[in-house]
């Protein structure tokens, strides 16, 4: 059962993914959640480094579409001056937001990649949707709200448990 927590891949940020090799594995679109993976929770544009990798992402020819839990605003506004589209108030874990993402994209779920930083929304909704995932570290837990710290305390019983089976390793990554 703990299995669908487990991502197919732990890196430390976005900028560690190599686009290439997936890209050569058959993947094309990539479903990245916003907050904590690709900025802060409070940062409201991106970094021009992260403007260089969303540019990357492209010139390797996968198609991209941010899904969040947050409001239509905050995804917008990170969004929209990119040229990203997004699914906003996701319901992640649920699948219907996954499968939103995948449909516009016009791809299949074994095409897609989800990238996210926690298990309990990202990597177990991907999971469940088929999809390849990716779990990075977050950029920063200081401005998290309640229900994601929340889901950090459930990710360590998780965590202890896929050790306790041997499928976590610690030293795989800082996760």
């Amino acid at each position: 059962m703990f299995e669908k927590f487990l991502p197919n891949m732990r890196v430390d940020s976005v900028f560690d993914i190599n686009l290439e090799e997936l890209y050569a594995q058959g993947y094309r679109g990539i479903i990245t959640d916003l907050d904590n993976t690709l900025v802060g929770a409070k940062a409201p544009l991106a970094t021009p480094e992260l403007i260089a990798w969303f540019a990357k992402v492209k010139e390797n020819g996968f198609k991209l579409v941010i899904v969040s839990n947050n409001n239509l605003n905050r995804v917008s506004v990170f969004a929209s001056p990119l040229n990203i589209e997004f699914v906003h108030a996701a319901r992640k874990p649920s699948g219907a937001a996954f499968r939103r993402a995948v449909g516009m994209m016009e791809l299949k779920p074994e095409e897609t990649v989800v990238i996210g930083d926690q298990l309990m929304t990202d990597v177990f909704g991907g999971n469940r949707q088929g999809l390849f995932t990716v779990l990075v570290l977050p950029i920063s837990v200081q401005d998290e709200g309640r229900g994601t710290r929340i889901n950090r305390c459930l990710e360590r019983v998780v965590k202890r448990r896929l050790s306790k089976i041997g499928l976590w390793l610690e030293e795989e990554s800082k996760q």
